[in-house]
Order: C-alpha cells, then sequence, then structure tokens
C-alpha cells in the first residue's frame, strides 16, 4: 500500500469486526469499528473514510440505512454491505443507494482482502474527483460574495454621480471667481490704498461665500456618507468570503 487507507466497519458481532481488523490491519488499513449504525454515523461525522463495510441486520439502524446516510454525505465513499440474510428486496434497496459490492457469510480472509482492493480500484476515478468537487463548492461563495461587491459598488457610484456633478456645478464658478479675484488681489496690493480695500472686500467675500459653503456642505455630505457606508459595506462583506 503505498498510502493508509481508513476503513469503517460497522457490525453488531464482535468476532466479524475482529476479523476484518486483522485481515486489513496486516495489509496496510487503518480499521476502526462500529458496533452500531448509530455509532457508525458518528465516527463519519468525525473523519472520512476510504471504504464503509457494513452488516445489513443491526439493532436499531440496519446496514442499509448506513448506506443511504454515506452516500447522502459523500457519495465517492464505497459502501459494503455484509450480509448472511440476502433478500432481493434488501439487495435492490441496497444497489438504489449505490452500494458497491456484497460480502456474503461466511467470511474468508481472502474475501476481505481481495473486495477492499477490487472496491478502491473501482472507486478511484471517483475519489480523484472529490477535492475537484470540494475547491469548487469553496470557491462559489468567494464568486458570488465578489459579485455582491461589485453590485454594491455600482450602485454607490450610480447614487453618488448627480451629486459630484452638482458639487462641480455649483463649486466651479466660485473657485474660478476665487482664482480670477486672487490674480487681481497680487497686482492690486502693490498700491497701499487698495490693499486696505482688499481687506475689506476679503471680509466681505467671506462673508458671502459662507452660506453657499454651507449649502454645499448640507447638500453632499449625506450623500458622500451614503456612498461611503455602500462602499465598507461591499468591501467587508468581500473579506469575510
Amino acid at each position: 500500500m503505498t498510502a493508509l487507507r481508513k476503513v469503517l466497519v460497522v457490525d453488531d458481532d464482535a468476532a466479524v469486526r475482529k476479523s476484518f481488523d486483522r485481515v486489513l490491519s496486516s495489509n496496510g488499513y487503518a480499521v476502526i469499528t462500529a458496533e452500531s449504525g448509530e455509532e457508525a454515523v458518528s465516527k463519519l461525522n468525525e473523519e472520512k473514510y476510504d471504504i464503509v463495510y457494513s452488516d445489513i441486520r443491526m439493532p436499531g439502524m440496519s446496514g442499509l440505512e448506513v448506506a443511504e446516510t454515506v452516500k447522502a454525505r459523500r457519495p465517492w465513499t464505497p459502501v459494503v454491505i455484509i450480509t448472511g440474510y440476502g433478500s432481493d428486496a434488501a439487495e435492490a434497496r441496497a444497489k438504489a443507494a449505490g452500494v458497491a459490492k456484497f460480502l456474503h457469510k461466511p467470511l474468508s480472509p481472502a474475501m476481505i482482502e481481495d473486495s477492499a482492493r477490487d472496491v478502491l480500484a473501482a472507486a478511484a476515478p471517483t475519489a480523484s474527483a472529490e477535492p475537484v468537487l470540494a475547491a469548487a463548492t469553496a470557491e462559489a461563495p468567494l464568486a458570488e460574495a465578489a459579485s455582491v461587491g461589485i453590485v454594491l459598488k455600482n450602485i454607490a457610484l450610480f447614487f453618488a454621480a448627480p451629486f459630484i456633478g452638482l458639487a462641480y456645478i455649483v463649486a466651479l464658478p466660485f473657485y474660478g471667481l476665487g482664482v480670477l479675484a486672487f490674480l487681481a488681489g497680487r497686482v492690486a496690493l502693490k498700491n497701499e490704498t487698495v490693499k486696505a480695500a482688499a481687506i475689506v472686500l476679503k471680509h466681505v467675500a467671506m462673508v458671502i461665500a459662507v452660506p453657499f459653503v454651507g449649502l454645499a456642505y448640507i447638500v453632499l455630505f449625506p450623500f458622500i456618507g451614503l456612498a461611503l457606508l455602500l462602499w465598507m459595506a461591499a468591501k467587508t462583506a468581500t473579506a469575510k468570503a
């Protein structure tokens, strides 16, 4: 064996569990046993197995129910049913669940060893697809979160665009007048009389400008805040993914 394979053996008969443990352990398998279907399901929740062997008749949860549980959770995991009471109805149900093989009692070491080898060989192509399936499943939420982030970003830009344009319309004339006034002032300030007048005009201009500045804050700040909140929400959603 090139790698240690994990095998779960489910049987209420201690002699059967020991037989599987002895035969498969000597061939390089890690054998874990369970006395009931309920115990098997608990162990299936804790780790993955390469093969699951299950007796068909057990108190409580039957082997068929174990097989159906395994196949529902990990379809790529092969299940072998151990039976001494085969019936057409039971075998039909097991095949419908996707059982890989049936082992009929009494069991021999050769039967146990051969079944493990044959089942693993048959399951190899399916098992190799498991990482691909897991990777695709893991990437799906990331792609979805990224898509949500892009949508939120575009919504924020859509709402912000008119107000950015409004800001330009409101601010540019005052900015242009301010530049012209600044250039004219630099020339005029060489004259002391003009300099004194300029100081007065500066204060007058500030008084006139204050309402417009306040108006700009009142109009633009709520929308800037909304755009920032949407951007932060999109960034958070992407980071959590």
